[in-house]
């Protein structure tokens, strides 16, 4: 039987880019852009998270992504589920222009624990 895992939590935020963004105007891209920058900037402060790494391969991906292999990433860890979910819904919540970010990403997450080995 599989134990509950525990905290801290690992998250893994796969992130896609949707075609809205690739059919904007370069001034909402910029627009895009900016308002992604602020929606994560300080995770730490803000969420209490510590952020182990990211990951983005768009210098030799081009065009939407809606499943793996994703555009970027950011690997977390988060003190709950309830955390992760927050973070998440940034998407949700944060306005580019006269939409929200989710309009212009496709996000999936994986949530789990540390790996027992290759961390030293």
């Amino acid at each position: 039987m599989s134990q509950p895992t525990p905290a801290p939590l690992r998250a893994l935020i796969c992130i896609g880019v949707s075609q809205h963004f690739f059919a904007a105007e370069q001034a909402e891209r910029a627009v895009v852009f900016e308002a992604t920058k602020a929606a994560f900037a300080d995770l730490s402060g803000r969420f209490g998270v510590k952020v182990l790494g990211t990951f983005d391969d768009d210098t030799i991906q081009i065009g939407p992504t809606t499943s793996f292999p994703w555009t970027c990433y950011l690997l977390l860890e988060a003190p709950d589920y309830e955390t992760v979910r927050a973070i998440v819904n940034l998407f949700r919540e944060t306005p580019a222009g006269e939409y929200q970010l989710w309009r212009y990403y496709k996000v999936e997450t994986r949530l789990g624990r540390a790996l027992f080995f290759g961390e030293d």
